[in-house]
């Protein structure tokens, strides 16, 4: 057969598809690295080699009688999805016609040893019999993260009709047992068989090379030959030949025998957890999915990588300029994946999640925004909870005795040192948006100031332990100072005293420009991206009790809480479910229409886990189990939790349906951990993962600080009587200083902590004015600074 070359070169601009995915999987064997999203009754994304790497949009079926009718499953039946199993990421997919006229059944899995994606499906015709129907097989490959320059054709492998596509060094081939009858490759929206097949209800032209741009892929099923019943592989390699030997591998079993590996492998893997079913016997299953959701998202070539998310945040509009979607590694999602592992009683997973952390630290102690699984940086910026978040994973897993073979202190001492040299102020917030003061980054921040005080205390070394706690101890004293918004005209509408705010810009403290409040709201329109700081209050500021700084009964977090459920909490028609902060933008518009870099943020799940966890520091359990039964319903059907819900009035054309996800990610690992933490804090009945160090430093023992800590960057112009001053530079200094307007004065050398800081302590006790010598450059400051005793 002579070549046949598809018109059209490059197609239409390629587009992902939706993130709301209602299952996702992979084979427990190592041998396998192939990763599977399913949505609307079909397969979306497909990852290999790496769960970074996607190929395909998507893989779904086309009906049509060769005359008048054309249905596609993905837009024209009812779908229905089961488990084969609870816990295993088995599919059963069920697709029924909406005329009544067909039904297809498809079982999906991963072939254990290859990397072959399997599908057992069964087509029954519900009016007619099989010769009244044809049935195809569409695919459109995206290889290696991009829809432009894939390359296609139809053809053979040996004997077996096969379809293959190709894009920088990665190959897809597909295969059925029953042969393909007819094949096609074409441009997507100009030559594509889609375009034929809505228009003639069958193959009027079949291309075999598609070359350079956004493809598709066809093949007919021989219904008669297979009498509806067959297997369809779809293979990854480095080579033609390689993948077409991969799918003829799986297509000589009997798929029962993959099947039951596949499913054994899974039943081993959940072996590995702690039975916490009990706490909510209704929802024992989500948490066994929730298990397996967090175990899918591992990584296979780096152990201990597990991505945010199998998805692509309102994938529909986004093209080959969003390559990274939600399938990244952020060091945050990484340490709370790893939390709900140790919750859940996997020690060893939790122990390689900090392994690959300690591997992809950078030189000066902090970790990327975010990086692909071989830690390539892909956002880089600075967000100083990601810094503190791996030390507090170290120190729980130093509690749990499960650090056998491997020291964290490498990383715990540099990554003090980054803390100490640039907290408590943050580039970004843990929302990844505008930086400053953040209750949840200075929260974390202190704990692993106080959790590296202990490592380095296990090591001998007292002196940096000392320095650590007294810089903990001034930041946690000066909270209040830097983010409790006191007397202002929200605190006096909501009838409180005042209120944690969602972030303070650095400016406004140091009083560069006292006048002027406002910071970005980022993903808001520009004339609507301004606002005061202390009009924005945010479910941040929980932080502070979930990690031990702050009673849940403290009546400045009792007036946060009115002050959160009063602008923040929406009911659905599931239950509440709470904002990230007033003004948010990360969501769709007011109409639905999608998140384009501005928008609404909606409810998110996983701070109904948190609030949750407030709950149950203050005490109130049963409102903590009702909270987390409120989070299960929002995982719906296919167990998988959302980033956001849809929490106003349902727009059915948009696919936004009251108290159902967003197109924001679905699943989201993070909210599936939060789930099984939550669930772990509610059987133990207190915070499973609060640090002990804060909440008995601070709470218990009421420690305050008695330094007070001066930098170039944070300077302070008044302090206490009963504290000391420590002025901390970088570089070696001395430190002239008087207390009588240079009448005397007196000098200071610095001292050279093993924290990579220089630093002075001065008892003064009247009104302090102070210079620098430099002793490196050899020069002086040429400026004074003073500090007034209050």
């Amino acid at each position: 057969m002579m070549d046949a070359i598809a018109p059209g070169e490059p197609g239409i601009l390629p587009r992902w598809t939706s993130s709301a995915k209602i299952g996702v999987g992979t084979a427990a064997s190592g041998d396998s690295n192939v990763w599977f999203t399913i949505s609307h009754g079909i397969l979306n994304e497909v990852y290999f080699p790496r769960i970074d790497v996607a190929n395909i949009r998507d893989f779904g079926f086309i009906v049509t009688d060769g005359a008048t009718f054309f249905s596609e499953e993905k837009r024209h039946a009812v779908h229905e999805y089961q488990l084969l199993e609870d816990g295993i990421p088995a599919y059963l997919l069920t697709n029924t016609c909406y005329e009544g006229r067909y039904r297809i059944e498809k079982k999906i899995i991963a072939d254990p040893h290859r990397n072959v994606l399997l599908q057992e499906v069964t087509f029954y015709p519900l009016i007619g019999t099989f010769a009244d129907y044809h049935l195809y097989a569409l695919i459109a490959p995206h290889i290696r993260n991009a829809g432009m320059g894939n390359y296609a054709r139809t053809g053979h492998y040996k004997c077996t009709p096969s379809l293959f596509a190709e894009r920088a060094g990665t190959v897809l081939a597909c295969a059925s047992s029953s042969p393909f009858i007819q094949m096609s490759c074409g441009f997507v929206g100009i030559s594509d068989a889609w375009q034929d097949l809505s228009e003639n209800k069958r193959l009027t032209q079949c291309y075999t090379t598609a070359q350079n741009g956004n493809i598709s892929l066809v093949g007919e099923i021989d219904l008669q030959a297979c009498q509806g019943k067959f297997v369809i592989a779809l293979g990854f390699a480095n080579q033609i030949e390689e993948a077409g030997l991969q799918i003829r591998a799986s297509l000589f079993q009997d798929f029962n025998f993959p099947l039951k590996e596949y499913m054994n492998g899974w039943r081993q893997v959940q072996k590995c957890f702690i039975d916490l079913s009990t706490v909510d016997t209704e929802g024992g299953s989500l948490y066994r999915i929730s298990t397996a959701v967090l175990k899918i998202h591992a990584g296979k070539h780096f152990s201990g990588s597990v991505i945010a998310s199998l998805s692509i945040p309102w994938g529909v509009y986004r093209g080959d300029n969003d390559i990274g979607g939600y399938h990244l590694i952020w060091p945050r999602d990484q340490v709370q994946t790893a939390l709900a592992f140790l919750s859940a009683g996997d020690l060893e997973s939790a122990k390689q999640a900090l392994l690959f952390l300690m591997c992809t630290q950078e030189r000066d102690g902090h970790w990327l925004q975010c990086m692909w699984e071989d830690g390539t940086p892909y956002w880089k910026g600075f967000q100083l909870d990601e810094t503190a978040l791996p030390i507090l994973l170290a120190d729980q897993l130093k509690r749990a005795d499960a650090l056998i073979g491997i020291d964290p202190f490498e990383m715990v001492e540099v990554a003090a040192k980054f803390i100490v040299k640039n907290g408590p102020g943050t580039e970004q917030g843990r929302w990844e948006e505008d930086g400053g003061f953040s209750p949840y980054s200075i929260a974390t921040a202190i704990a692993a100031l106080l959790a590296a005080a202990d490592f380095f205390e296990q090591k001998g070394r007292s002196e940096e332990a000392d320095y650590l706690r007294k810089t903990a101890d001034d930041w946690n004293d000066k909270i209040e100072d830097w983010l409790y918004a006191k007397n202002t005209s929200l605190a006096e509408a909501l009838g409180i005293e005042g209120y944690y705010v969602h972030l303070a810009p650095i400016s406004y403290y140091l009083q560069s420009l006292p006048e002027n409040k406002q910071v970005v709201i980022r993903n808001r329109p520009v004339e609507e991206s301004l606002a005061n700081y202390d009009d924005i209050v945010g479910v941040d500021a929980l932080a502070l009790v979930r990690f031990g700084l702050r009673s849940a009964n403290d009546p400045r977090i009792l007036n946060t809480v009115k002050a959160i459920d009063a602008l923040l909490r929406t009911e659905t028609s599931k239950g509440p479910v709470w904002h990230r902060y007033n003004e948010d933008g990360y969501g769709e518009k007011e109409d639905g229409t999608p998140y384009d870099g501005t928008g609404i943020g909606r409810g998110w799940p996983l701070l109904v886990g948190e609030r949750a966890h407030y709950e149950l520091a203050k005490g109130d359990r049963d409102e903590a189990i009702r909270l987390l039964r409120v989070m299960r319903a929002f995982a719906g059907e296919g167990g998988m939790l959302p980033e956001q819900v849809w929490d106003v009035e349902t727009i059915p054309e948009k696919f936004l349906f009251n108290g159902h996800s967003t197109g924001a990610a679905k699943p989201l690992v993070w909210a599936h951990g939060e789930y099984i933490s939550l669930l772990r804090s509610i059987k133990e009945n207190r915070i499973f993962t609060m640090p002990p160090q804060t909440f008995h430093r601070y709470i218990e023992q009421k420690q305050a600080s008695t330094h007070t800590i001066w930098r170039f960057d944070f300077p302070v112009t008044a302090m206490q009587q009963e504290k000391t001053l420590r002025i901390q530079t970088d570089v070696p200094m001395i430190v002239r200083w008087t207390e009588d307007e240079w009448v005397s004065y007196q000098e200071q050398s610095s001292q050279m902590s093993n924290l990579g800081v220089s630093y002075v302590d001065i008892d003064f006790k009247n009104n302090i004015v102070f210079t620098f010598f430099w002793k490196d450059s050899n020069r002086w400051e040429g400026k004074n600074y003073e500090i007034v005793r209050i």
